[in-house]
């Protein structure tokens, strides 16, 4: 008879997140240990690390009472700090809309091979780099999908917003090279080599 496979480290933090935004409630650590693993299969000795590292990364809170630790985790809480994270990811995606259109503004004033190709590359690096942000966050704002649906349904369209954005600069990238192609009789591979853009570059 096969055993079964124990949770990850991972599962142990989102089952006691899970066990936290269910109760809505304060708790000492033996209560944890005793709710744990009757209703989240999380195992007693694994608790106390575990809550220990969701307060380290600021996902539960704990206060000391008296000689009595308390924690506790409320969805409103995730919810609010992935939109903080939102907000400023949009305002980030903004003025790299607002760098891209300067390069393309200077792109079209100058000849081929213009000393501008490591601007370029870095602002892709960092659109690249922006973007990983946004899906990251949208996984995490999955795993609380069942905390607040009106709060979450909002928060979606934020991340519509900046995919819709990261679109736009997309298409300002390939209006850059149909420019390029059609002014000098450039070959896009050489437009894609001279300017480090990646050959997957594509809409979201």
């Amino acid at each position: 008879m096969s055993r079964r496979k124990g949770l990850s480290h991972e599962e142990k933090r989102q089952k006691m997140m899970e066990l936290f935004y269910e109760k809505k409630d304060f708790f000492q650590l033996k209560e944890l240990e005793k709710m744990g693993p009757k209703e989240k299969g999380v195992i007693s000795q694994a608790v106390k690390d575990v809550v220990q590292s969701l307060v380290d990364d600021g996902m539960v809170d704990s206060e000391k009472i008296g000689t009595s630790v308390y924690f506790w985790a409320f969805p409103s809480k995730a919810i609010n700090i992935r939109k903080r994270r939102l907000e400023d990811l949009n305002g980030r995606l903004q003025d790299m809309s607002k760098k891209l259109k300067i390069s393309q503004e200077k792109l079209e004033q100058a000849k081929v091979g213009r000393e501008d190709g490591e601007e370029r590359t870095e602002m892709l690096k960092q659109l690249s780099q922006l973007e990983k942000t946004r899906d990251q966050l949208t996984k995490d704002i999955q795993k609380y999908h069942d905390c607040d649906p009106e709060v979450l349904a909002q928060m979606k369209d934020g991340i519509l917003v900046a995919q819709q954005a990261a679109n736009r600069w997309t298409d300002n990238v390939f209006s850059i090279k149909s420019w390029c192609k059609n002014k000098f009789y450039i070959e896009e591979e050489v437009l894609n080599k001279q300017f480090s853009i990646p050959e997957e570059l594509d809409y979201i």
